[in-house]
């Protein structure tokens, strides 16, 4: 709407967003999908769903709530959480998450965003468009560093031109409270300077849901980080026992884990003998103009010697683009 002039279209008065409205529209979407897996599962012939917190009694034995269920295969699908990374102070101050940023049905006055990748990136730049000052904080030299360097600087670019505050190569090394804001001590370049925001969104990668899972009393291994550690068609150490999602390491999108089900079904109910590194990822962050990418960077690609054909394209050239005014990225 603020760009509206740029078509001719007069508004009438500043734009204004109600944040309670947009959160109830979020509700509604979201509950509906909820209820409507909720429904499918409980209604489903031969299916029954146990609510509360599942744990390993055993090899393949999991209580529920008093209940011990045992059956001959195990699969486990249990997702992730936000990582909430060791800074000093951080346990002091109020924060958000990806989660509990979706509970928000205010327009937070100055928003610090910890982490310059997909979560980060992406409610920096929908709070920006709502109407917020927005301060994002990354620790690489770049943003979403594991793409290339050429996509991170257009990605920083557009973002900035929204004026969103783009601080690469930053090291928070501390936080406190500051009457009723948020004060973010950072080291950057040898100096070390402070940004004072009202709202503290943590969003520097994600953990998966195992720490209480029970697993030693099943036998099955995690990696360092916590993740089950799987085989290339999804089977843990103790046969029988699957992981599939967030949690295997092995991808972190919905399309990930829907393919991680395909795999395992093909295996056990077709002898289809699918595996994980037979699979092209594919994804997109979500943010306007957005980033889409299928298989490898340009620079894995070097790193691996092989022979590639690359090409780019200006958005400016892409006579859908130039009409639409939408050029900024290629």
């Amino acid at each position: 709407m603020h760009g509206a002039g740029d078509y001719g279209v007069t508004i009438g008065g500043p734009v204004r967003v109600d944040m309670k409205a947009v959160k109830a529209r979020k509700d509604a979407a979201a509950g509906a999908s909820r209820r409507g897996v909720e429904c499918s599962l409980k209604t489903l012939e031969g299916c029954t769903v146990y609510e509360g917190h599942g744990r390993f009694v055993g090899t393949k034995k999991v209580a529920v709530d008093g209940v011990v269920l045992d059956a001959d295969r195990v699969f486990i699908n249990v997702g992730g959480r936000a990582l909430i990374p060791s800074i000093p102070g951080l346990d002091q101050v109020p924060y958000l998450t990806n989660s509990s940023m979706m509970d928000v049905d205010f327009l937070p006055p100055h928003l610090i965003v910890l982490g310059g990748s997909y979560i980060g990136l992406e409610f920096s730049q929908v709070y920006r468009r709502f109407g917020s000052e927005v301060t994002v904080i990354e620790l690489a030299p770049r943003l979403i560093a594991r793409e290339d360097e050429d996509v991170s600087n257009a990605m920083a670019e557009f973002l900035r031109e929204e004026g969103i505050d783009v601080r690469v190569d930053s090291k928070v090394i501390g936080m406190e409270r500051q009457r009723n804001c948020i004060a973010v001590k950072v080291e950057s370049t040898g100096k070390i300077w402070q940004v004072v925001g009202t709202h503290l969104l943590v969003a520097i990668g994600r953990r998966p849901n195992t720490d209480d899972l029970g697993l030693d009393k099943a036998g099955i291994a995690t990696d360092p980080r916590g993740y089950l550690r799987v085989d290339d068609q999804l089977r843990t150490n103790v046969p029988g026992i699957w992981a599939m999602g967030n949690c295997n390491g092995r991808g972190a999108f919905t399309h990930t884990s829907y393919n991680d089900f395909e795999i395992v079904a093909a295996n056990i109910l077709d002898n289809d003998q699918r595996r994980v590194t037979d699979r092209i990822t594919a994804y997109a962050l979500y943010t306007d103009p957005p980033l889409g990418r299928v298989g490898m960077t340009e620079a894995e690609v070097r790193k691996a010697g092989i022979p590639a054909l690359i090409s780019t394209m200006p958005m400016e050239d892409v006579s859908r683009a130039f009409e639409k005014g939408e050029t900024k990225a290629s």
